[in-house]
């Protein structure tokens, strides 16, 4: 391991695990993932579980560093996009563990972004009863926030993320080098979710991220794994509070995602990226806080201005933001709904939010268009 690498450890008990970020660390695969899982390479049956855009090169170089350390690897590949996280998919992987004669000793890698390691993941928690993950995630939306916390799922046509389960990987590999061929919109996709631990945790990580926009925007190796240490270490320090979302406060990584989930399921899988309506969401989410009187609109308008420096979208597509009935449909499908309740994570400063409960469907269809 390179001295330069960072370690952000996930203190879960017996589920405990350690989340490793250095350049160009995937060509180390052969000699961490042994050590995480506390097996000779030999005796390692592995499952790559990746996508069509990354299985060259990042899969193979996983793929070549575990056979030539003597593990038995088989690889499957899924199309790109939000698409793949379904039941068919997720069938086919269940077949290949079959026709790999898989037991309980089988270990999945994803090597891909949020939709190859939430895919994996359901896979790996519900065959046999539960086997062993490892995360390696190649976008910068996974590595700050998928990857980490142990969320895995797949989509229902009425919603995101509605089939799932909690399965905390048995570490997490995030190679940086692997951003710099990320396309532009993945990249920025990730930066949304980079915003949002500045907004809910830490005021002075969100000033970081104003003043480095520059840096951002050029993908400068030095900040970025600062800002993905950051981010991993704050989303970790929630998870090891409340792995199992059951005491509320994990509901905090959630702000923007209840008017982004809408947003995804209205515009088509795949039509808005994660992030993008992460991005819009967090701008609505904001103007709802300040209808409520929570903050103030110097705070929404930086929150704005930083996603708009870093060429984030934050205005509702036109073709979405007159569905109100849809929109309030979806939004009431979000798993912080209780009782028919809409509830959405608001901040009542930057560095801070908190759920509010009985806000009205009228307002929160008000937020989807600007004051201005």
């Amino acid at each position: 391991m390179s001295t330069s690498d960072l370690i952000v450890h996930v203190e879960l008990g017996s589920r405990s695990y350690d989340i490793r970020i250095g350049d160009g660390c995937l060509a180390d695969a052969g000699e961490q993932l042994p050590r995480w899982l506390g097996a000779e390479p030999n005796l390692l049956r592995i499952l790559i579980v990746t996508d069509s855009a990354v299985q060259v090169p990042h899969a193979e170089t996983v793929s070549e560093q575990l056979r030539k350390a003597g593990a038995e690897v088989k690889t499957c590949s899924i199309p790109s996009g939000e698409k793949s996280k379904s039941f068919q998919q997720a069938q086919e992987l269940y077949d290949a563990l079959v026709e790999m004669a898989a037991d309980r000793r089988t270990v999945v890698v994803a090597v891909g972004g949020g939709v190859v390691g939430d895919l994996a993941g359901f896979v790996a928690a519900t065959y046999a009863r539960g086997l062993r993950f490892v995360q390696m995630p190649t976008t910068l939306l996974a590595m700050v926030d998928s990857s980490v916390g142990g969320k895995t799922g797949i989509n229902h046509v009425r919603g995101k993320n509605l089939i799932g389960a909690f399965h905390q990987p048995s570490g997490v590999l995030i190679d940086s080098r692997t951003l710099a061929t990320l396309p532009d919109r993945e990249y920025r996709s990730g930066l949304a979710e980079v915003v949002k631990y500045g907004v809910i945790l830490d005021y002075d990580f969100f000033c970081f991220l104003e003043n480095h926009v520059d840096a951002l925007n050029e993908r400068r190796s030095d900040v970025l794994r600062r800002v993905i240490a950051r981010s991993c270490q704050l989303k970790a320090a929630v998870v090891q509070k409340d792995e199992f979302e059951t005491t509320g406060l994990r509901a905090v990584l959630n702000y923007g995602h209840t008017f982004a989930h809408a947003f995804e399921a209205l515009a088509g899988y795949g039509a808005l990226l994660h992030g993008e309506a992460v991005s819009i969401g967090m701008v609505c989410a904001s103007r709802l806080a300040e209808k409520l009187n929570r903050i103030s609109s110097e705070d929404t308008r930086r929150q704005t201005c930083l996603l708009q420096a870093l060429r984030l979208p934050v205005d509702v597509p036109a073709e979405i933001g007159t569905q109100h009935e849809e929109i309030v449909r979806c939004m009431m499908l979000d798993k912080k709904t209780e009782g028919r309740e809409l509830r959405f994570v608001l901040p009542s400063c930057i560095g801070h939010v908190e759920t509010v409960k009985g806000v009205p469907s009228a307002l929160a269809i008000e937020c989807l268009e600007s004051s201005k």
